[in-house]
């Protein structure tokens, strides 16, 4: 067996409290992996993370380059905010550290750009948790429709509606930045849909706004139709400002319309349905069971894949589509312009080239 991998967690407060409650103890309980440092601004979550990681005073640091300098590791955790994510992976880069980070990989399409750059110029591998893609409700039904038992897949459709329309019932800061529901929701949901279609987008219109009694200083509603590069249809609304939470976070809709039947997710219950021998006929399909999900399971695939394993779904190569999916969407809702994504990829990873 392997000796377990040492990593240095940078961002323990907020959603790091996460990672160091329900993600990170994993990968010691299973031998893959253990820190030998937390890094962290705020005194007070150092100490919450010393007793939840098990590390002695002299392994909390309030700087990341103190902690890597001082401290031998293999691999870092981003759980930090994205305008600070280049500065992280630069630091790693300097030191030869592997990198799993949470989403997404910048707050810029050039930041991305550059952090893919120097990522693969310097040999290291680095992913991304795109922690909704990897819930067992999508995960089942990506499962399904890639089984081959419903035959071609030719649309998607999804949706996620919330009651957020007050300030900061998504999060103060949510109602403050520009994009809100592109940036800090839809980006989830593209990927999923890059998931659940098999490929990657092809091009992509956004309509957004935000209506008179939404409370934020961007766009919270959206209409998005996107054409995939094997020529699935995809059409997706969004609405942070729905009398009603229709589909919340985890609880999400998504049908795809196959050659055979129809597949259908709605808040974490999946129907099959056809009527094509003659009458309707609907069946309720169980979610499938394994050992752990999202960020939990994503660590785990990561570890792995530094011990020889075989690449997550979730590395930079695969997200730095989604994120050039969600860059082109901004600019589409900002210009009123259709967007071919693989060309809006190439010109921004050539200008950091």
């Amino acid at each position: 067996m392997n000796k377990p991998l040492r990593y240095i967690h940078i961002g323990v407060g907020g959603f790091g409290q996460h990672w160091c409650t329900a993600v990170l103890p994993r990968l010691r309980e299973l031998g893959l992996a253990e820190p030998v440092a937390a890094v962290d601004i705020n005194p007070d979550a150092l100490g919450k993370a010393k007793s939840q990681l098990g590390l002695s005073d002299e392994q909390l640091y309030t700087r990341a380059a103190q902690a890597l300098a001082e401290r031998e590791a293999d691999f870092i955790v981003i759980v930090v905010p994205p305008s600070i994510h280049e500065e992280m992976v630069d630091l790693a880069v300097k030191h030869g550290c592997h990198i799993l980070s949470e989403k997404p990989i910048a707050d810029t399409m050039a930041a991305c750009c550059r952090i893919y750059r120097k990522v693969m110029n310097a040999g290291l591998k680095m992913a991304v948790t795109m922690s909704h893609r990897f819930d067992q409700d999508k995960q089942t039904l990506e499962r399904e429709i890639k089984s081959g038992r419903y035959g071609r897949l030719s649309s998607l459709i999804g949706r996620n509606t919330w009651n957020c329309r007050k300030f900061a019932s998504w999060g103060k800061y949510r109602h403050e930045i520009a994009d809100p529901l592109l940036v800090e929701g839809t980006v989830h949901h593209f990927d999923i849909i890059r998931a659940l279609s098999g490929a990657d987008a092809q091009t992509v219109y956004a309509a957004t706004w935000n209506p008179p009694w939404g409370e934020y200083a961007g766009d919270s509603n959206g209409l998005i139709t996107m054409t995939m590069t094997n020529g699935v249809r995809v059409f997706y609304e969004g609405n942070k400002t729905s009398a009603t939470t229709l589909n919340g976070w985890g609880r999400d809709y998504f049908r795809a319309e196959c050659e055979l039947a129809t597949l259908e997710l709605d808040n974490r219950r999946l129907r099959i349905m056809s009527d094509l021998g003659g009458e309707r006929v609907v069946t309720e399909k169980e979610l499938a069971r394994q050992p752990a999900w999202t960020n939990a399971w994503l660590a785990e695939l990561f570890v792995n894949w530094l011990n020889g394993g075989a690449p997550p779904p979730n590395t930079l190569d695969d997200n730095i589509q989604c994120c050039a999916l969600l860059f082109a969407a901004v600019e589409s809702a900002h210009t009123g312009r259709v967007i071919d994504v693989q060309d809006f990829l190439r010109t921004n990873t050539s200008a950091v080239a």
